[in-house]
């Protein structure tokens, strides 16, 4: 299937689907689909625990879960779906070009350059941070790299590496969303995990000057998004916001146990707040409050509370029963976990809508095109690279 025509067909879906996916069940006590899906809401808050965590953390199978009272959520499973990328036998290159990597960050590394298509060009390595992927690249294909980073430490620091490794990399310290003079069409550029505008940015100036070849592994969409996602191939029937764009990297696989619990506690509390706020207000509907620090989780419910209210300059009358409301945050998180399944099945689809926007803009610009997995989601969700050779 052409790109354009598996984008449109996705775009449809998710258009059709915008009130299951959109509303957040954080915000929302009952998103609008509850009134809608009486038998779904009812199967949802029947799960047991290790069901629901395991439907939100597997978004196809929450997708096929869905399907039951959903039909097109077969569709999206199909549209959805990114072909791994053809990887190129794995190098060994000893201990030394990986000092200082951690362990999970090296493989990645490592499979986007199996995954990578060398030119025998010059490299850009953008928003390179201490140039890992850069000096990889430079060890594996034997080519000058210049790794683009804005902080001075980092380059510095990468720049003790890449002597250490005796790769030809240099390192560039400017800032990515206003460099004028980084890109040749004699060039081949990459990034992993660029967020956002830096990633955009490097399509639209990689593209511009003809950049013989880009790879780009992109992550945080949401990030320079205001509010609306403004697409870069054309309009979209499908309207995605800022926390619609950040919904599509939410998805974790790396939590441990104890974390999972501090997730779950911080959250019952979180809801707890609302819920008394709302009742001391009197309002109905959701007011967000600034991320909480994990400071504010260290004492009691209680102790919780007096930091909010304080911070939030609410003011909690005498008397006011917060156990009963620390036990009603359990119950809503106990059912916003359950409710989430909806939004998180279509975390992938939408992912998988930004970046072929992503992909159509460069084939607009003469670019051929792929998108391909480069390693196992259990790795990194963000697994997703664009690969765009000049025509």
């Amino acid at each position: 299937m052409r790109l354009s025509e598996r984008q449109s067909n996705l775009d449809t879906q998710l258009d059709s689907a915008h009130t299951l996916w959109h509303p957040q069940p954080f915000r929302d006590i009952r998103p609008a689909w509850c009134a809608d899906y009486p038998d779904l809401l009812a199967e949802l808050l029947a799960l047991d625990d290790a069901t629901a965590e395991a439907l939100n953390n597997d978004g196809r199978a929450a997708l096929g879960f869905l399907a039951n009272f959903f039909p097109a959520a077969s569709d999206l499973v199909a549209l959805s779906a990114i072909p791994a990328c053809t990887a190129s036998p794995k190098v060994e290159h000893g201990w030394r070009w990986a000092w200082e990597i951690p362990g999970r960050k090296q493989q990645q590394i490592e499979a986007f350059a199996a995954a990578a298509h060398p030119t025998g060009l010059p490299v850009l390595d953008w928003c390179a941070g201490k140039g890992h992927l850069g000096r990889l690249l430079a060890l594996q294909w034997q080519v000058a790299v210049t790794s683009l980073e804005i902080d001075p430490v980092l380059c510095d620091q990468g720049g003790q590496l890449a002597a250490r490794s005796g790769v030809s990399q240099k390192f560039a310290c400017k800032n990515a969303l206003t460099v004028t003079n980084a890109f040749s069409p004699q060039q081949q550029a990459v990034a992993l995990h660029a967020c956002g505008d830096l990633h955009r940015r490097l399509i639209y100036s990689g593209a511009e000057a003809g950049v013989a070849r880009l790879e780009i592994a992109p992550c945080c969409y949401y990030r320079g998004v205001a509010e609306i996602y403004q697409p870069l191939s054309g309009a979209l029937q499908t309207s995605v916001t800022r926390d619609d764009a950040r919904l599509a990297v939410t998805e974790t696989v790396t939590a441990s146990a104890r974390l999972k619990r501090q997730r779950d506690k911080e959250m019952a509390w979180k809801l707890g707040f609302d819920l008394l706020r709302r009742e001391i207000s009197g309002e109905s509907l959701y007011r967000s409050f600034k991320p909480v620090p994990a400071a504010c989780f260290r004492g009691d419910f209680s102790a919780f509370i007096s930091l909010m209210a304080q911070r939030e300059n609410m003011l909690v009358p005498q008397g006011m029963g917060l156990a009963e409301f620390e036990s009603l945050g359990w119950q809503r998180q106990r059912e916003v976990m359950r409710l989430s399944i909806v939004r998180h099945a279509f975390r992938r689809p939408l992912e998988v809508l930004l970046v072929q926007d992503l992909g159509l803009y460069l084939e607009a610009q003469g670019y051929e095109v792929s998108i391909g997995s480069f390693c196992e989601r259990q790795l990194t969700p963000r697994n997703l690279l664009i690969s765009a050779r000049r025509a």
